[in-house]
């Protein structure tokens, strides 16, 4: 049976600027922050089957105030040795899911893979238009190494990876927006990314203004949450404050 672990950087609000200003739960309120802001966590998740050590999206990319990255130092708390990571899989490339794929060394000033044991994931057509869109949503030097890396697959479509994960260009959230199916002998976990971000969304039928097809989004979330439910799956929650990862 597949251990999910979620490797929290925290929750943050996020408004038309695409800015992230932390967020604590215990003293802050939303009436503090500016119209439209939305409350969200950002939430990597390791995943780890028979097989693998899957790590779904990275995050911000954070530091510890010593330095460490803070998803190291998750992985690091759970037993678990980063250089373990066997594979990324990557939802979409927006920095909040991607500012951790790679991180500059403080003292070299070498940009390098935050997880160079594994292999990555990502859609072709994301990356150029990741690179192409260059700005508030998108942050180009963060994600440029990628091209250059031999340990680094892109995807195309719809597939399958080492016959028990299959992958699906869902193209709601952000044109080139992937989701995955972990079939871990029969145990299935699914990463919607942005696409089944909170329950609440799932729930609900929910049309958000920021995606790029919000009709869509709403029509996905609806079809993943009937397929889950017939096939037992647990969601993975991204953006979720409370709930991390649960099944219908």
């Amino acid at each position: 049976m597949a251990r999910i672990i979620p490797l929290s950087e925290g929750s943050f609000t996020v408004d038309a600027t695409k800015q992230f200003v932390p967020y604590n739960t215990a003293t802050d309120t939303m009436q503090q922050r500016s119209g439209g802001s939305l409350l969200v966590e950002i939430q990597p998740f390791l995943v780890i089957t028979a097989h693998d050590y899957i790590l779904f999206d990275t995050g911000l990319g954070l530091r510890n105030p010593n330095g460490v990255l803070q998803i190291h130092q998750h992985l690091i708390d759970n037993g678990v040795n980063p250089m373990d990571i066997t594979k990324v899989l990557m939802s979409h490339l927006h920095k909040d899911h991607s500012g951790g794929v790679s991180a500059v060394d403080p003292i070299s000033g070498q940009r390098s893979l935050t997880f160079p044991q594994a292999t990555y994931y990502v859609n072709r057509h994301e990356m150029e238009y990741a690179i192409a869109q260059d700005g508030k949503s998108y942050h180009a030097e963060d994600l440029a190494i990628l091209q250059q890396m031999d340990n680094v697959i892109f995807t195309e479509g719809d597939g399958t990876i080492d016959d028990y994960i299959s992958y699906e260009m869902s193209g709601g959230h952000c044109p080139y927006h992937q989701v995955f199916v972990v079939d871990d002998e029969g145990d299935k976990v699914f990463y919607g990314g942005d696409e089944a971000p909170q329950v609440s969304y799932m729930i609900r039928r929910f049309v958000a203004k920021y995606d790029f097809d919000g009709k869509r989004s709403m029509e996905l979330r609806q079809q993943y949450m009937q397929r889950g439910k017939s096939e037992g799956w647990t969601f993975l929650y991204y953006h979720d404050t409370k709930l991390p990862f649960g099944k219908f």
